[in-house]
């Protein structure tokens, strides 16, 4: 693939309530700009990644990466929604001008401003991604509770895995100085229904949810032929996107359907295996949907991957290190910047760049799983270091 990360920008993702979408924007585009020493003259084109659904009233937003340089006044500005997966769409749809010789340099930023409503208002917003017609009123965690239901009815009580699952997170995420919560829980506490830790949609509870988060995230992507203008650069292995039914019941949902099969296509395309990958950004909006991409990589058969949970293979010292930044769980999950982010992270973990959240073995090959709804959009990339 001739497309290739050449520079990054990242906010701190929480409740940032001195920054609104546009500023969320140019701080991640700037930030990237400078990071790949590149300024507006030098871009292309303009991909944003956005939900929104009523998050804020900004609907039309792609062209507020432009005030981030001058240089960047009437390039050709796209804003791309895919639900949760709306950043890796940007990201695509940045990858087919990149690789089809109409674009040179792309920037990408994919944002979210999640906290200007409140609890029920996001809630709301976020259900516009479900199936209208038949999961109208549903919140996402009463979605992803389908999941976790028909996994306990396939193959048992996953509650200890998704426990486990939490407090790796947690933990990770205390190494991550951009994560939105660096608070570690416990064991006990994950499983366990209390004041702090209710029923949120029965089995999940709040420790099983991801976060309400603002934050934005950004990339430089170029083309191979301009590479020696770059110190360093990430490459695309493969990037592969499916999208199954939107409708629930159209689903098994015991399985990752869709997921799976955008993996096993994009290990294809890589000529890999699981065995191959150093590490994974996987997208656990909720607990269970972390145990299930565990088997849609291949880490275990379906149903067995508690097992594989419950035995550390996904923690640092583990087979996979799984979502070291702590993952939407803990890092945080501001929808439109997601999937940017998880390429981000993993970006410079191939390149040695993440501080205490560096592997102590230098990473060759790591993935990232986007999904968007209730696992509908499946976007997955293999990425792998190229200049150092």
């Amino acid at each position: 693939m001739d497309a290739h990360i050449v520079g990054w920008g990242h906010t701190r993702f929480g409740k940032l309530g001195d920054l609104d979408l546009e500023a969320l924007i140019r701080e991640a585009a700037v930030d990237a700009m400078v990071n790949a020493g590149v300024t507006g003259d030098d871009i292309d084109g303009v991909w944003l990644g956005n939900f929104n659904s009523g998050l804020v009233p900004d609907g039309f937003c792609s062209s507020m990466i432009l005030h981030a340089d001058p240089g960047l006044r009437f390039k050709p500005a796209i804003r791309c929604e895919n639900a949760c997966a709306s950043g890796s769409a940007a990201i695509y749809s940045a990858l087919d001008a990149i690789n089809s010789g109409r674009c040179r340099i792309a920037l990408v930023v994919g944002a979210e401003k999640m906290t200007a409503l409140d609890t029920a208002g996001v809630t709301s917003a976020l259900g516009g991604a479900s199936y209208q017609a038949e999961e109208q009123g549903m919140s996402f965690p009463q979605i992803f509770a389908r999941f976790a239901q028909a996994y306990d009815a396939a193959y048992g009580d996953p509650a200890e895995a998704l426990a486990h699952i939490a407090v790796k997170n947690h933990d990770n995420a205390m190494r991550n100085p951009l994560a939105h919560m660096h608070k570690p829980v416990d064991f006990d506490f994950c499983m366990t229904v209390s004041e702090r830790n209710p029923m949120i949609a029965a089995p999940l509870k709040l420790s099983d949810c991801s976060l309400i988060s603002d934050g934005a995230a950004a990339l430089v992507i170029a083309h191979r032929s301009v590479l020696d203008r770059f110190s360093r650069a990430v490459g695309f292995r493969a990037a592969e996107m499916v999208s199954d039914y939107l409708p629930l019941s159209a689903k098994r949902l015991e399985h990752f359907e869709g997921p799976s099969r955008a993996i096993q296509q994009a290990y294809k395309t890589a000529g890999i295996t699981v065995d191959d990958l150093d590490l994974a950004e996987v997208h656990d909006c909720f607990t269970i949907a972390e145990l299930l991409s565990v088997e849609a990589l291949g880490l275990a058969e379906p149903g067995q991957g508690t097992a594989v949970v419950r035995e550390g293979q996904t923690t640092r010292q583990g087979r996979l290190p799984i979502n070291l930044s702590g993952g939407l769980k803990a890092k945080g999950h501001p929808v439109g910047a997601t999937g940017v982010s998880m390429h981000v992270m993993v970006a410079r973990q191939l390149l040695g760049e993440t501080g205490d959240m560096q592997l102590d073995e230098a990473p060759e090959l790591g993935l990232c799983l986007n999904l968007g709804g209730g696992a509908v959009n499946s976007a997955v990339s293999i990425l792998e270091p190229v200049k150092a």
